[in-house]
């Protein structure tokens, strides 16, 4: 049943994120291809920016049915999870629905239907408000998804048994959840970059609509290239914090099992670039790496100077705290108040290892090593070639060469299913790299589903199979159709 509810879980936020990065992608594209009609008055930027307008609102409307039903899934399929952290993951998805979705949706009507009525600078201003909702809207989705993976800003109640939030501004700015943002959001620009880059290159390889092809892919290639050193930087500074608040989920990235210090990065195989794990992981050639095994049995050195517990060690406390949790309401209902702030007092002692008292035994611990390493070396590895595709786009473009050179085009076609492979990749490392957690440390997904028939669960995920398949279907076979009609006149 946990693994049905795994499973149905992952099939709708797979799906779901094959049409988010295009609407957060082709949102700034087409915000600048509007803002250079704008500025210059000529109505081929208009031509252009309707024509990846209309690809845009396919792509949105899709992506608005999945996600629905992902959040809903919450409270469906983990019930546990919703009752004991529902008062703070709730306040972010609230403020995502009443705020940036209402603001997207008011906007995008604007956008698609007020061309004629309204003037230049206020349908300029629906556009960039539109792609602001969306990504605003991301960024509360974002703060949501950081705070399962680095609880912070709440307090345990153990007279409700609920984690609630005490510091808002903890929740929403912590440093994970800003990075995250960052990191998710632009490289989801290199998604629409690609997008539009490989789309262009098909009219090039028709002969059709020469200079709208290539003025698009002039524009998407600056933005991507602008976009994939973004996501590079914040890729560094995403492996520091993993490194600091999921060292497991580091390990497995690296199939590293016995750390220490000095420790190489893997390329792939046996090619390893020396004392750079340590580097990205520290900041300190010299710094110590923990493998699997280190973080099993415990006793390396840690940064405030003391000795890292075993899993073991970690289990025990858990299991403390919940136990001291059944004392404390028993001594709660007999009226007995020492008994009842001593219960507390272990309860606060053992809070930071409550979910390990779920944990059966220290190997449930460990990711799925060969998924998320393989992962991580596919976001990884496309990322720095679409750096060096983007570069090459443009230098083609500095010497106006970009119809001349044919096999460039069929690589571009080929880029745009690549792109979708690195970005569903990202989300395998984040997701399966933090395993068996649904709160690190705090809640592992065994005590956060819900009490379901396993063959409803199993159903249920069969009938979304089918019905995403049926709209990614649709939305592809429109979006052809579309893009072979080409740009329509602005009028």
């Amino acid at each position: 049943m946990i693994d049905w509810s795994r499973a149905q879980f992952a099939l709708t936020a797979m799906y779901h994120w094959l049409f988010v990065p295009l609407t957060l992608g082709l949102a700034v594209i087409m915000g600048l291809m509007e803002t250079l009609y704008v500025i210059t008055g000529k109505e081929f930027w208009k031509r252009t920016a309707r024509f990846w307008m209309k690809l845009f609102g396919v792509n949105f409307a899709v992506g608005v049915a999945t996600g629905l039903i992902l959040e809903f899934q919450f409270g469906t399929n983990w019930s546990n999870y919703s009752w004991f952290v529902g008062d703070i993951f709730g306040a972010p998805l609230a403020i995502e629905g009443i705020v940036a979705f209402f603001m997207e949706a008011t906007f995008v009507a604007v956008m698609f239907f007020g061309w004629n009525k309204v003037g230049k600078g206020f349908h300029l201003a629906s556009t960039w408000l539109t792609g602001a909702g969306a990504t605003i809207s991301a960024w509360w989705i974002l703060v949501a998804n950081s705070w399962m993976q680095y609880p912070v800003g709440m307090e345990f109640n153990p007279d409700t048994v609920r984690n609630e939030m005490v510091d808002f501004l903890a929740v929403a700015f912590s440093p994970v959840a800003v990075n995250k943002f960052f990191h998710t959001v632009i490289s989801s620009w290199i998604l629409g970059a690609v997008f539009v880059v490989g789309v262009s290159a098909w009219f090039l390889l028709r002969k059709r609509e020469h200079e709208f092809a290539v003025a698009s892919m002039k524009v998407a290639a600056a933005v991507g290239l602008f976009a994939s050193l973004v996501t590079a930087m914040t890729g560094d500074k995403s492996a520091y914090q993993v490194a600091q608040c999921q060292p497991m989920k580091l390990a497995a990235m690296e199939g590293l099992y016995d750390g220490g210090t000095r420790q190489p990065l893997t390329v792939v195989g046996e090619v390893k670039i020396p004392v750079l794990l340590s580097l990205l992981a520290t900041r300190d050639v010299d710094g110590y790496v923990p493998g699997i095994n280190d973080l099993l049995e415990g006793g390396y050195p840690l940064s405030d100077g003391t000795v890292a517990p075993s899993a073991a060690d970690k289990m025990a406390n858990g299991r403390k705290a919940i136990a001291a949790l059944s004392d404390y309401r028993e001594a709660k209902q007999a009226g007995d108040e020492a008994r009842q702030a001593a219960a507390r007092q272990v309860i606060d002692d053992n809070m930071k290892h409550f979910g390990y008292g779920y944990i059966d035994q220290p190997d449930d611990l460990v990711p799925n090593v060969w998924l998320t390493f393989w992962a991580f070396r596919v976001m990884v590895g496309l990322g720095v070639y679409f750096i060096a595709f983007f570069v090459l786009v443009l230098f083609l473009a500095w010497k106006r060469k970009l119809e001349e050179v044919n096999w460039l085009h069929y690589v571009a076609l080929a880029g745009i299913p690549l792109a979708y492979l690195a970005s569903q990749a990202g989300w395998i490392v984040a997701e399966v790299g933090r395993q068996p957690w649904t709160i690190q440390d705090l809640l592992p997904v065994s005590a956060a589903v819900s009490r379901l028939e396993t063959g409803a669960v199993a159903t249920t995920f069969f009938i979304f199979l089918v019905l995403f398949t049926v709209l990614l279907a649709a939305e592809v076979g429109i979006m052809v159709k579309a893009i072979q009609k080409g740009p329509e006149s602005a009028d």
